[in-house]
């Protein structure tokens, strides 16, 4: 009788456990976030919204290529190189950099330039005073140094920004007269100037 009673009660418990479990599942599967299908450079869960402007004008396909590595639901600031800087700086060109054959290239190098120049919170020009320079780790650990010019420009380790406070969903974007790096990544892309005879 007894054994009957132990039996009856795992049997039980087992029972409220399953149903539990089938419960936890149906609620995350209906608490996840739409997928939407529209934008296929993005992937397939992320799309891009833009205020006020058009992305190929502001941030340029570099740009878009960082911000693309970032999840749009998160606070990020990011100091993104104008498309100039991209090729002053880095020598990647939009019609020869994203070829085939320099694509895996280009992207990586995007990505470092990503970890130097994005910090893990929201950052606009209005939060950051004119009369003291503020300083935050990007996602890689380098040190960024942000102070504001008199006409509210943001300037970041000596680079001054074009344009600023860009949105993109919950990441807030600075458009750079520069690439912020670090010196060794600085000298990593920068051209072998050698003398041939």
């Amino acid at each position: 009788m007894r054994r009957g009673c132990f039996v009856k009660n795992l049997a039980f418990v087992g029972a409220v456990i399953s149903v539990c479990c089938l419960l936890v599942i149906m609620v995350s599967v209906l608490q996840l976030p739409e997928v939407s299908l529209r934008n296929k450079v993005t992937g397939p869960n992320r799309t891009i919204r833009i205020r006020k402007v058009s992305k190929d004008e502001e941030i340029g396909r570099f740009g878009e290529m960082m911000l693309e590595m970032l999840p749009e639901d998160l606070a990020f600031t990011v100091f993104v190189p104008s498309e100039k800087a991209f090729q002053r700086d880095l020598r990647l060109r939009l019609h020869d950099s994203l070829v085939a054959e320099k694509r895996n290239d280009t992207y990586a190098v995007i990505s470092r330039i990503l970890g130097f120049s994005a910090v893990p919170q929201t950052l606009s020009s209005t939060t950051v005073s004119s009369s003291k320079e503020v300083f935050y780790d990007s996602l890689s650990g380098f040190t960024l140094y942000i102070s504001k010019d008199l006409d509210g420009m943001l300037v970041v380790n000596r680079i001054r920004s074009e344009k600023v406070d860009l949105r993109r969903g919950q990441i807030v974007v600075h458009i750079m007269d520069g690439v912020i790096m670090d010196a060794e990544f600085e000298q990593a892309v920068q051209p072998d100037y050698t003398e041939e005879d």
